[in-house]
Formats: C-alpha cells, sequence, structure tokens
C-alpha cells in the first residue's frame, strides 16, 4: 500500500513538471523543469519554516518560561519544516523516500567515528537543557579558565558567552558541562565579595574596622544595609562588616565583606571600596602593614665599620683607607691570626 501511495504521488508530481514544460515557450528539457520547480519549492519551505517560527513564537514562549528550551524548540520546528520541504523537492527530481533512507544510513555508518564528537556534544546539551545550571542572560564564570560574561546563547551543540572584555567565547557543551561554572545570577544578582588587609600591631583595631565599614558604605553600588539577606539556611547581615582573620607576622589580617547590587561591576567596586578605605585611614590613627626587618647584633656579630663620603653612599673603613682597592695595593693584606681579631 505504501508503495502504491508513492508511485501514485510520484506520477502526480511528474505530471506536475510536464505540466509546466508544456506552458513554457520552446523546448526546455524536463530535467530542467523538475530542477527549477525543486528549488521554487526549496524557498517556498524556508519561507514558510520563517512564517512558523514567527507564529509560533508568542505562543512557545507563553507555554515555556525559559528562553533557551524556547530557542531549541522553535529550531526544531524551523528544522522540520525545512525537511518536509527538502522531501517534496528530492521526489520532485526523482529521489524517493527509500533512496534517502538508504543514503543517509550508508553515509552515517562511514562517517560515525566523525560524528562521535558532535553526537557527544548534543547529548551533553540536553543534559545542560535539563538540568538549567544556567540561563541565557546570566551573568557565569568558567572557573578554570577564568572566562566571566554573560550568557548569549544556548543551543544543542554549545554555549555562547559575552565576556566582560567585549568578546564572544564559544564552550562546546561538551566541555562546558564537565567544568565548574559559578553562576552570579541565577537567582538573585546581589553578591557578596570581601577585600583583605593588614593594620600596624600599635594601630587602633576598633577604630579600623569601624572606619573599613563606613567606607564601604559610602561607595556607590554597595549595599549598605537592610534586612538580612538569605543564602539557603544562612542568613548573612546585608551591611558590610569587617572581621579579624588571624594576627600574622606583620600586622593584624582583616576581612571586610559587603554586598553589591550588580556582579559585573566586582573590579570597579573593589577598587572603589579600598580606595575609600586608604582616605579613612589617613585621617586616623591606622597605619597599614607592611614587612618590617630589624637587624640585631650581638657579641657573636663581629664588628663592622662603616664611614660616609660626599656622595651620600655608605664604605667601610678599609675602603675609605685605601680608594685603589685591594688590587691595586702595594702590600699583600694579612688576615689577623687571632680569631678575636678578625
Amino acid at each position: 500500500m505504501r508503495g502504491v501511495l508513492q508511485a501514485n504521488e510520484s506520477a502526480t508530481q511528474s505530471a506536475t513538471a510536464e505540466r509546466i514544460q508544456e506552458t513554457l515557450p520552446g523546448d526546455v528539457p524536463l530535467d530542467v523543469v523538475e530542477v527549477a520547480l525543486a528549488l521554487v519549492v526549496l524557498a517556498i519551505g524556508w519561507y514558510l519554516s520563517k512564517l512558523a517560527v514567527r507564529l509560533a513564537g508568542r505562543t512557545v514562549a507563553r507555554r515555556i518560561e525559559r528562553p533557551s528550551v524556547t530557542r531549541t524548540a522553535l529550531r526544531g520546528i524551523r528544522l522540520t519544516v525545512l525537511i518536509w520541504a527538502g522531501t517534496v523537492a528530492a521526489g520532485i527530481i526523482g529521489v524517493g523516500s527509500t533512496q534517502i533512507l538508504l543514503s543517509v544510513t550508508v553515509i552515517s555508518a562511514v562517517i560515525a567515528i566523525v560524528l562521535a564528537p558532535l553526537v557527544g556534544s548534543l547529548i551533553n546539551g540536553l543534559y545542560v537543557l535539563a538540568d538549567r545550571p544556567y540561563e541565557i542572560g546570566d551573568m557565569i564564570e568558567v572557573t578554570d579558565a577564568g572566562h566571566r560574561g554573560f550568557v548569549e546563547d544556548i543551543t544543542i551543540r554549545y554555549t555562547k558567552i559575552f565576556t566582560l572584555q567585549n568578546s564572544f567565547i564559544v564552550i562546546p557543551n561538551s566541555e562546558i558541562h564537565s567544568r565548574d561554572v559559578i553562576n552570579y545570577s541565577a537567582e538573585d544578582e546581589r553578591t557578596r565579595i570581601s577585600v583583605g588587609f593588614e593594620i600596624t600591631y600599635e594601630s587602633d583595631l576598633e577604630a579600623a574596622c569601624r572606619a573599613a565599614e563606613r567606607a564601604a558604605r559610602g561607595v556607590d553600588d554597595v549595599i549598605s544595609g537592610g534586612p538580612d539577606i538569605r543564602i539557603g539556611s544562612a542568613r548573612y547581615a546585608a551591611a558590610p562588616s569587617c572581621m579579624i582573620r588571624e594576627y600574622a607576622d606583620h600586622g593584624i589580617a582583616l576581612d571586610l565583606y559587603f554586598w553589591m547590587k550588580h556582579p559585573y561591576k566586582q573590579a570597579v567596586v573593589r577598587s572603589a571600596v579600598q580606595r575609600a578605605i586608604g582616605e579613612r585611614f589617613a585621617d586616623l590613627d591606622v597605619e597599614f602593614a607592611y614587612p618590617h626587618r630589624h637587624h640585631v647584633f650581638d657579641e657573636t656579630s663581629g664588628v663592622a665599620r662603616l664611614a660616609v663620603d660626599d656622595s651620600g653612599f655608605k664604605r667601610s673603613a678599609a675602603e675609605t683607607a685605601d680608594p685603589a682597592g685591594p688590587s691595586q695595593s702595594s702590600e699583600p693584606s694579612e688576615s689577623p691570626a687571632d680569631p678575636a681579631d678578625q
């Protein structure tokens, strides 16, 4: 029955091509008419695919809230219309569905090894769409590569990221599915970051903590206060808070924690907070700690004689007595025999 339907369909398409051949002036070969008709069908199918996406776009977007799944569904609709148009065009030029299926089977068997990575990427793309680790418009960071930006598009094969450096990065889903990805805006764009610094032990610790917190509250895009921000089962104060990390070798290490409104401004906000802390500390009895080195001399250290000339450089007593240096001395220098004299 199926063969009869295919034969009737082919006969109908051949009859249509023959009628078009009769209406054309001159002796136009039937093959040319069939090819031209197939191209017309493909063009109509291309237009119908775009029209179908336009008509079904709003309905699909209402039913599916996720933009990535919506785009994938619309691509599937368009691909279905194009496949239908291609099948009709193939039937016009005399290629049946059985021949198409056989050709696809043979080609797939030959290039199966080449298509294996692509198939793996498609499967990982389905996992990405199903697991929803990120969505279009989210700000993410690929930790091992250091890429940070906004998700521009998610397909079955790849994820396109628009970085903060105004460049695009396309990562196959087979790779990004196995990497550590940080999503800064999955549910809440507010991000908690910290700034670390050290103050000397002679500084006023309480005054330093208060000044750092006030400096952070005065920076734009920093949340200065309000109700606690909940993350899972934990709650964090919305206002900036300064805490002691450790008593280090050169000073007291402090960490200033604060919330910012937008994750993509981390570098700008962190720099502004550090600048504000420095300005606050300049008016207080607080100094930043830096490495100090104390040299201690005792009875086992020996004696060093130094001299300062007019140029301001320190020189040893031997060089002062003999500017020409030991290499030009007329008498060889002898080391004292007594270790105490040395």
